[in-house]
């Protein structure tokens, strides 16, 4: 079985983006609003050369609450992606929300976090152990997700994310992606 690192991308990978309009940080909703987090690339390369999967796994309801396509959507995270230059194993998206406008979008299913079933399904698909897997976020959702799989949690604090954590007690709390790596020792 193979280990993995489990990655929410937005305050992970990307910055999060304050949209004055709802007062709140948010995805990038527009492939304009997009700016990658500097130097994620180079530890995420290092997990890879040790031999982890990368998984990404990402809540995206904007579309589903009207606040733009679900093609800007798609754009913003291939351009995600692509701009990692790493293999990433599989992306998890999740358009859902249980407050959605869009009519078939508005559930509750368990492919949203903390729901399990990305970290599940990836288990199964490639044949990952989730007891030696890590789930890397910065909201408490992401790190109840992980903890519920199975894996261990570790926390980046984002700054516009700041409101949505402090219930759940992370295994490790970094800065970034860079000090996991270094706490992991991956070279």
């Amino acid at each position: 079985m193979k280990r993995a690192l489990f990655l929410d991308r937005d305050g992970v990978l990307d910055e999060l983006v304050y949209y004055p309009s709802h007062n709140e940080w948010e995805s990038p909703r527009r492939l304009s609003d997009l700016v990658m987090i500097p130097g994620v690339t180079e530890p995420l390369r290092r997990f890879v050369d040790a031999g982890w999967l990368l998984f990404i796994i990402t809540n995206q309801p904007s579309f589903a609450k009207g606040k733009t396509t679900r093609e800007e959507l798609l754009e913003v995270h291939d351009t995600v992606v692509a701009a990692l230059d790493v293999p990433i194993a599989h992306s998890y998206l999740c358009f859902h929300h249980p407050d959605a406008i869009v009519d078939e979008l508005r559930v509750r299913c368990e492919c949203r976090k903390p729901g399990t079933l990305s970290l599940r399904e990836a288990a199964r698909d490639f044949d990952v152990d989730l007891g030696a897997s890590w789930m890397v976020g910065d909201q408490d959702s992401d790190l109840t997700c992980g903890r519920a799989a199975g894996c261990k949690v570790a926390l980046i604090e984002s700054q516009g994310s700041h409101h949505k954590r402090g219930k759940v007690e992370p295994d490790l709390r970094v800065r970034d992606l860079t000090e996991l790596a270094n706490a992991f020792g991956v070279r």
